[in-house]
């Protein structure tokens, strides 16, 4: 498990770089945060680690953006406009959790539950009506949560998952 205060958005986006530099073909990395947290920012950063030269943006209304042109390709879906994991298979998102290269997906707490172990009590209810955590057999899955701590600063946790 790992935690980064951001200070800036340009802090954000150094964290995704660096994530980027390292980051292994089959990657699936899920963010969880409010509008605002930063999420996209971190998503830019991660396509400037793996070399993409493309400009990032929300894919809010093509919920799915795909950015090649460096290293490994690099799928950024969001799942904000979909109303749960019925949605989100129905719309044909799970071909994205054993990607050709990098998956990032904002809203990922639309889908899935966050291990039952990390839950708080009052979140199990929710967790109940969302799938299971995957972790992708050819890979890892990384769970992030962005928290605003004022209008600079975020909170970034994250923990990894292994197949």
């Amino acid at each position: 498990m790992g935690t980064h205060i951001s200070h800036s958005a340009a802090e954000t986006t150094a964290l995704g770089e660096a994530w980027g530099c390292t980051a292994a073909n089959g990657l699936v990395i899920g963010l969880v945060g409010d509008l605002g947290a930063g999420k996209t920012q971190l998503v830019r950063g991660l396509a400037t680690g793996l070399g993409t030269t493309a400009r990032v943006h929300s894919p809010t209304f093509a919920l799915v953006n795909v950015y090649s042109g460096g290293r490994l390709i690099l799928y950024h879906l969001d799942l904000y406009r979909l109303d749960g994991p019925r949605d989100i298979v129905g719309a044909g998102m799970q071909e994205y959790l054993a990607p050709a290269g990098v998956t990032v997906i904002e809203w990922v707490n639309k889908w899935f539950a966050k291990p039952a172990a990390e839950r708080a009590p009052l979140e199990a209810a929710e967790a109940a009506r969302l799938t299971e955590l995957p972790v992708p057999s050819n890979g890892l899955f990384r769970w992030v949560e962005l928290e605003v701590l004022s209008e600079t600063e975020r909170r970034i946790v994250w923990e990894d998952f292994a197949a």
